[in-house]
């Protein structure tokens, strides 16, 4: 069963270009949503979702009522949503495994959606632009052709992505949409940005940057957010990536330099720090092998709790 724009099967054999002049809608559904400032997404009812993570819960959730991702430039960020049990997903991708995490996240919010004879899948499709290496594009291609694949009927309703999200200044191209956020209760996306990213922020980029896989990190039924135990040993070079000016880590850890958000490299230096103080995760972090588990207080915030309450 395969990837549809107005029920009609999406032909990938050819460019992109070509499905955007077929189906004038979604440029015009791009150009609607560019068009919107971003908003800023305060930490209350909100679940943050880092790049190779993601995170699926339902209108029924008494936590959680929004999910949100940024700092995305040649990543794209993904919504997938069950409109009969309004299921919905959120993941941030970056190409590392494309086939295997749509397959995740198809799975997650179908398990979701078992009681619901109603509906479809809809997937919408946020960010990148045109890059000097064309990763956005190669990502761009990976997940229609991913989501393509699947065995069930996927229907693109928003594609925001690569020469759709692209604005140029003085010769050098930039997203316009770095960050999205999807209301669970009402489906409403919107461009987005969040003050607070974590809980465990420096934690989980360092999992992300030691190469691990997509990570599903709630738990809707029990409305916990659930972080490792994450593994990994000594980070390699760490103390020369310290040492190196802003300019050398832009450089060399990013993927597009230009067109990164100005925090890029304090945050990567945040993060390269939290890996030289913890080494062996296992011991520092995760003594007992059980997940920081965290659940939202009366104020809607993140609140961490012993997992032997649970």
């Amino acid at each position: 069963m395969p990837l549809l724009v107005n029920g009609a099967r999406v032909d990938l054999s050819r460019p992109t270009g070509d499905m955007i002049r077929a189906h004038p809608h979604l440029e015009e559904k791009a150009k609607l949503l560019r068009s919107q400032p971003a908003q800023t997404v305060e930490p209350k009812g909100l679940l943050y979702v880092q790049q190779r993570e993601f995170a699926v819960t339902t209108p029924k959730d008494g936590s959680v009522s929004i999910l949100g991702s940024d700092d995305a430039t040649t990543c794209h960020i993904v919504v997938l949503r069950h409109t009969g049990s309004g299921a919905t997903c959120l993941t941030h991708c970056d190409g590392s495994d494309t086939e295997a995490e749509v397959s995740l996240i198809m799975s997650s919010v179908k398990s979701l959606s078992n009681t619901t004879g109603c509906g479809r899948l809809e997937v919408h499709l946020v960010g990148g632009f045109n890059d000097d290496r064309q990763l956005s594009q190669k990502l761009t291609n990976q997940l229609l052709r991913a989501f393509d694949l699947q065995p069930d009927d996927v229907h693109l309703v928003t594609f925001c992505v690569t020469e759709l999200n692209d604005r140029e200044e003085q010769d050098i191209h930039f997203p316009i949409i770095y960050g999205i956020a999807v209301n669970v209760k009402t489906a409403e996306i919107f461009p987005a940005t969040f003050p607070e990213k974590g809980p465990d922020e420096d934690l989980r980029s360092a999992h992300v940057l030691t190469g691990a896989p997509l990570t599903n990190i709630y738990d809707a039924k029990t409305e916990q957010l659930r972080i490792g135990p994450y593994f990994w040993g000594p980070f390699p070079h760490v103390d020369f990536w310290l040492e190196q000016d802003d300019a050398q880590i832009l450089q060399n850890l990013s993927t597009s330099p230009l067109a990164e958000p100005p925090h890029f490299v304090s945050h990567i230096r945040s993060t390269l720090t939290f890996l030289k103080a913890h080494p062996f995760p296992s011991r520092s972090l995760f003594p007992d092998s059980k997940p920081r588990i965290y659940k939202k207080n009366k104020e809607g915030l993140w609140e961490q709790v012993c997992s032997d309450k649970i």
